[in-house]
């Protein structure tokens, strides 16, 4: 009888625009992205129930967790290191002001040659963990197949200066992407087990 209720209030949330993930199940997915040695300090973001990007948790360490978007298909969380907040807050801010990719990539650009947007001076890692709807159980948080990809944040690194290559070239390669920009990172796909 209970898992009805839960279905029921679901579907009234889904049909009424409301937030359809409580926050504690958000916070708890949200988590997944972050080392299990940083999440019981880490900052949260979520949706609230207008479907707006808000701070579920205040954090004291130096790591920030997302949320899973509850308008995109499957479960994408990630968290990334304190130090890229300002880079990702103004891509959330450009984002919803209707840029495109391409203008949003141009406008931080711009802003971190001028030394308006402060990028990093270290390498920064950020961890996305996904998976697919059906591996995740909304009513409790718990997901199962899910999957890592890791982005190490190194602004301006070239694949001369790191040695990396500019694509895998073998399955779980790291690789530098967007090499020479403002937006350079280490990208690292694990090979997944089917």
């Amino acid at each position: 009888m209970k898992s009805i209720g839960t279905i029921i209030f679901i579907m009234i949330c889904l049909t009424s625009g409301a937030q359809t993930v409580p926050s504690a199940i958000q916070i708890k997915t949200a988590l997944l992205a972050a080392p299990e040695d940083k999440r019981s300090a880490a900052m949260v973001y979520g949706y609230d129930t207008k479907g707006d990007l808000v701070v579920l948790r205040k954090g004291n360490n130096e790591m920030v967790c997302i949320a899973d978007n509850p308008k995109q298909e499957g479960i994408s969380v990630s968290c990334y290191h304190i130090d890229l907040e300002p880079f990702m807050a103004r891509g959330r801010e450009l984002k919803a002001a209707g840029k495109s990719f391409q203008e949003i990539f141009d406008i931080r650009e711009a802003e971190a040659k001028s030394g308006k947007l402060m990028m990093p001076k270290q390498a920064s890692n950020l961890q996305v963990f996904s998976a697919p709807a059906e591996a995740y159980n909304v009513t409790t948080g718990e997901v199962t197949k899910g999957s890592f990809r890791y982005v190490v944040y190194i602004p301006w690194a070239t694949a001369a200066s790191t040695g990396l290559p500019i694509k895998p070239e073998a399955p779980g390669m790291p690789w530098i992407m967007d090499p020479g920009t403002h937006r350079a990172h280490i990208m690292i796909n694990p090979v997944t087990k089917d």
